[in-house]
């Protein structure tokens, strides 16, 4: 074998190894795409958002209020 068919067989080679490297990227890269979409669903199905949140605690705040009024108010302190 003469020198440029050495250099023609490690081009070969050298291309089938990146490519073989960047279809496993590619591959990587696409599967935690999908695990993020599905993370995405999963946050928005479980956690509570903040408006709503806040709409909680103000409601709550005022139903505690009215119990310490009442407890305030009550006769045998």
């Amino acid at each position: 074998m003469d020198s440029q068919d050495l250099f023609n067989a490690a081009i070969t080679l050298s291309g089938v190894f990146g490519g073989w490297i960047l279809k496993t990227i590619w591959d990587a890269i696409k599967d935690l795409k999908a695990e993020v979409r599905e993370l995405n669903r999963e946050v928005n199905q479980d956690f509570v958002r903040r408006e709503d949140f806040k709409d909680s605690i103000v409601e709550i705040k005022e139903m505690l209020n009215k119990i310490f009024d009442k407890l305030d108010n009550k006769a045998d302190k």
